[in-house]
């Protein structure tokens, strides 16, 4: 397709956040293209055994599934409807996306600095080496040493929390596209590995990575539509 550019503020020609945010999906879908050639659907592992280790991984993701049915009651019910091992692994994406939303929304935000931030994408590259901190991050480590999960849309939500830290307005659409993709966009490119495509399915990876794009920057903008009032009375502009 075509490139699209935008003039910089400096009068050079710079990528469109949508083009960005394109070479991302094309990253991702191969990714998965190169597990699905290797194996021929997506690989789910099986449980890493260690004496002690199970119980408390069944605790961990148990948990994980508390917090979704707590806080997010009918996306929860949605994924009652998956497979028990994709269901787990749903349920702790979505809690570690909740703790970062909460770094900069929740009720300790005013307190939280850019390096707080620093620490939690440390953190979090630890929980793809296979350290987890805690019984949550334990969740996603095994999830994330069992699906085809990549580091980055994870990475990409951590940057769009550091840019709600200093950025309050948007001037144009495309800077709301790339905020948007980094604080929802990222969900659908995290789930697409583990809800897996239909091996029967004529869609291309790319084309089922683009929808889950679209569709996490369509409920991001919905919400941006919902919370106008709210966000402009703590002097945050989406529009």
């Amino acid at each position: 397709g075509n490139i699209c550019v935008v003039a910089s503020t400096v009068g050079e020609m710079a990528v469109s956040s949508e083009e960005k945010v394109y070479n991302v999906v094309l990253k991702q879908a191969a990714l998965v293209n190169r597990q699905l050639r290797s194996s021929g659907e997506l690989d789910v592992k099986p449980d890493l055994v260690l004496p002690g280790t199970l119980s408390l991984l069944s605790e961990a993701y148990d948990r994980c599934g508390e917090v979704c049915a707590e806080y997010a009651k009918t996306f929860y019910l949605g994924t009652l409807l998956m497979t028990p091992e994709r269901r787990r692994a749903i349920w702790a994406i979505y809690v570690w996306c909740r703790r970062t939303d909460e770094l900069v929304d929740g009720p300790n935000a005013s307190h939280i600095t850019p390096t707080a931030l620093d620490r939690w994408e440390s953190r979090l590259e630890d929980v793809f080496q296979g350290r987890p901190f805690d019984m949550l991050d334990a969740a996603l480590s095994d999830t994330v040493a069992k699906f085809p999960v990549d580091i980055q849309p994870f990475r990409d939500m951590i940057e769009g929390m550091r840019m709600d830290l200093k950025k309050s307005r948007y001037k144009n659409f495309d800077e709301l596209y790339l905020y948007c993709y980094y604080v929802a966009g990222t969900v659908g490119l995290m789930s697409v590995p583990v809800m897996g495509i239909a091996p029967g399915s004529q869609a291309t990876t790319e084309s089922v990575y683009n929808a889950a794009l679209a569709l996490g920057i369509a409920n991001q903008l919905t919400n941006i539509l919902r919370d106008v009032g709210e966000d402009a009375r703590r002097g945050r502009v989406y529009l």
